[in-house]
């Protein structure tokens, strides 16, 4: 029994950061239905290649723990279906664009008159008012609107967006949160409510320490590679057969740096001997570094700083994390979910670990429609009446 169990979830969305949050609470036990449109399905099942069979691998990435519908929700037959489904769920997750959404008849005060209980999530690329509230967007449009790719990158470099999608994401796991909360206060009053979170909000929400320094100074930042605004040395240095980082988040790891590097000289050094020194002196703190780090290959400089406790690493790609990395593995962060066609399909696992109850992986991501007559029949609806909704094109 996952610890959302009972927890009905009407799956509206589609591409990323809606579907995110519908896996998640999949995840956690949740009943998670997927509405898709008739023989295309989710957008993402055709962001390929690759493939594996009819679905892309990003589709495949998302959606487990689900079960999809085909419905057309342009039919009024087709809407009548997607009320019923909400007459008996908690949470709606939908990231149409407002006016689509309206037109549908799939707004809030709609579905609440359907369900007053329930729990409505709208995701939208800008947020529901301002003057770009019915402007579309994607991730990439979202991290350019939102300042990551102004903060990515090298300096002088071209824009860089970050590579994963943090905008879409970043929704997704405020999304998530806001739902969680969202639930807890029904439990406590019965009440259901609206909530509505953006690509381009969840942007500023991360911008942090970067919003306080502009706030501080009124000077605009820009890219900096992998250093760090406020900290040194904080980066991606070069060692003789490649990069490591090296995280000093105080003085007293400066200090013990400097005994691992054999250079007691550069704890007295007045551009070193405070963070906000180093900050000041960057450019001649990172050519010290490199000089002393170009002697030895990384894996000597990472062991070196590990022994006296100054968090340093090698910078690892998919293939060294996933191809059998002992800490992957301890934590059983890939798992395998059996798929009609692809067969044994490999997962990231959910990240959070319950003591008492575990997220699991229990259904694989949906065909188009999979289980449509099954989810039908949960509704009252006859064989003869879904053989009806079929031959009319309502369903599929």
């Amino acid at each position: 029994m996952g610890i959302l169990s009972g927890i009905r979830v009407l799956d509206l969305s589609r591409i990323l950061s809606g579907p995110y949050i519908t896996m998640s609470l999949g995840d956690m036990g949740a009943d998670v239905v997927k509405v898709e449109e008739p023989g295309r399905g989710d957008d993402t099942r055709h962001w390929g290649p690759p493939f594996i069979g009819q679905d892309s691998t990003y589709f495949l990435a998302i959606n487990r723990n689900k079960r999809s519908i085909a419905v057309n929700l342009k039919d009024p037959e087709g809407q009548r279906i997607v009320y019923d489904l909400a007459r008996h769920a908690d949470v709606v997750v939908e990231n149409f664009r407002a006016s689509t959404r309206d037109r549908l008849g799939l707004d809030y005060p709609t579905l609440r008159q359907v369900n007053p209980r329930l729990v409505v999530l709208h995701i939208s690329a800008f947020g529901e008012t301002g003057p770009y509230a019915d402007k579309p967007g994607y991730d990439l449009l979202a991290q350019a609107s939102g300042g990551l790719m102004s903060l990515t990158g090298e300096p002088d470099g071209p824009p860089v967006k970050a590579g994963f999608a943090m905008a879409d994401l970043g929704a997704a796991m405020f999304g998530l949160t806001g739902i969680l909360a969202a639930l807890f206060h029904r439990e406590r009053t019965g009440e259901g409510q609206y909530l509505t979170t953006s690509l381009y909000e969840t942007q500023l929400a991360f911008h942090i320490n970067w919003a306080g320094n502009y706030f501080a100074t009124g000077e605009t930042p820009r890219a900096m590679g992998s250093a760090h605004p406020n900290l040194a040395p904080y980066q991606a240095y070069r060692a003789a057969d490649g990069h490591l980082v090296i995280a000093c988040g105080n003085d007293a790891l400066w200090q013990r740096l400097c005994d691992a590097f054999g250079r007691p000289e550069w704890k007295s050094d007045p551009r070193y001997v405070t963070n906000a020194a180093r900050v000041q002196h960057r450019l001649e703190l990172e050519h010290d570094l490199e000089a002393q780090l170009s002697t030895q290959p990384v894996a000597h400089w990472v062991a070196a700083l590990e022994d006296v406790g100054v968090p340093a690493g090698p910078i690892l790609n998919l293939a060294d994390i996933y191809g059998g990395h002992p800490q992957t593995e301890a934590l059983g962060m890939v798992q395998t979910v059996d798929h009609p066609v692809a067969g044994p399909l490999q997962q990231v696992a959910f990240p959070v670990h319950f003591a008492a109850t575990p997220a699991r992986m229990t259904l694989p991501p949906p065909l188009v429609g999979e289980h449509t007559d099954a989810i039908l029949r949960e509704l009252g609806r006859t064989d003869e009446e879904i053989a009806q909704l079929r031959d009319h094109g309502v369903v599929a």
